[in-house]
């Protein structure tokens, strides 16, 4: 098993830590990833970390396809793989219709259609096989639509970047996740449980049967995340992570229309997850992270002492994670998990 950290996007604060990203690299770390909602964007952190380290990998965990086309991914994705000496990983994700709508001011539209095609398309630019020329229901290249000039021509990147730079998508759903088993090089998981693997599995086959050519987990990347808290008392530790999964559960989307409320529910915490999004709808969120259970957070996070957390590890080391990486750690976490996943 590698290890990974997550820097995620930060709030008012900036919270990216080059030290600690330094720290990873000389622990052995593979990778380090970052992301973006609506504040800071994914990329610009990769770029600056790209220049501060010189082994462990970088990952975009996840850039918005909304956010960008798929021609501007593409140049983005070869530019910082070339600026890092081939270290680059492409994460990509849709987010939800909130974000989507809300922020990008985009249709949702139809998720599997636009992720398959996007993909697509920028594999086609890393190739260079051709010219890009590219009809589907999302995307149209040359555009020829409505507005259209009628000038557009196929055009090849004139960078000459990585073919087979690594394609990794964000998935938790059974339809999307099966997706990315069948057209990405590695999966990231969000709210992932090792004890609930299962949950997974019949999407991930599927998607493996579709892709055919022998693909499978031998060669898929399971990009796993799990926040560790360390401390002496078990439940304090467990208190620190309960705010995160209640907004994750509770208030990232909408009633009837929320993945992490849905991915809760498939682990068979029905009743909790009812409970937290109607209290945290309701803007009751104190009642919302007090109404998590004890047995979510132990399903999702690694909390308490050394000991502790040490045979619990045991669960993750056992499921079919390649990486796993931790949430915005402290030193003292990614010294710990360099240890024991030695």
């Amino acid at each position: 098993m590698k290890l990974g950290v997550i820097l995620g996007y930060t709030g008012p604060d900036q919270g990216w830590s080059v030290e600690l990203v330094r720290e990873a690299e000389t622990l052995g770390y593979d990778v380090v990833w970052t992301a973006e909602s609506y504040g800071s964007d994914a990329v610009t952190p990769l770029a600056w970390l790209a220049g501060q380290t010189r082994r462990i990998r970088l990952g975009s965990g996840i850039m918005q396809m909304p956010g960008r086309t798929p021609a501007m991914t593409a140049m983005t994705a070869m530019t910082l793989d070339y600026l890092s000496g081939g270290r680059f990983i492409l994460g990509l994700g849709l987010s939800g219709p909130q974000v989507v709508e809300g922020w990008h001011g985009l249709p949702y539209g139809k998720p599997l259609t636009r992720t398959r095609e996007y993909v697509e398309i920028v594999r086609r630019i890393l190739a260079r096989e051709a010219p890009l020329e590219f009809a589907g229901k999302e995307y149209q290249i040359p555009y020829g639509g409505p507005g259209a000039s009628g000038l557009g021509k196929p055009l090849k990147s004139i960078l000459h970047g990585r073919g087979n730079l690594p394609v990794y998508i964000a998935a938790i759903g059974p339809k999307n996740t099966e997706l990315a088993a069948e057209i990405a090089d590695g999966w990231i998981p969000t709210s992932f449980s090792a004890r609930h693997f299962h949950v997974f599995e019949p999407s991930l086959k599927a998607g493996f049967a579709k892709a055919g050519g022998g693909k499978s987990m031998k060669t898929f990347d399971v990009s796993a995340s799990v926040p560790v808290v360390l401390g002496a008392d078990v439940q304090a530790c467990r208190d620190a992570c309960k705010p995160r999964i209640a907004l994750y559960v509770g208030g990232m989307g909408a009633r009837g229309k929320n993945f992490y409320n849905d991915l809760v529910r498939r682990y068979g915490y029905e009743d909790a997850a009812g409970k937290i999004q109607d209290l945290y709808l309701d803007g009751k969120r104190k009642e919302a992270i007090a109404a998590v259970p004890d047995a979510l957070v132990d399903d999702l996070c690694l909390c308490g002492p050394e000991d502790r957390i040490r045979d619990r590890f045991q669960a993750w080391r056992a499921a079919p994670i390649t990486t796993l990486n931790l949430r915005e750690p402290g030193v003292e976490v990614l010294r710990l998990m360099a240890k024991l996943a030695a």
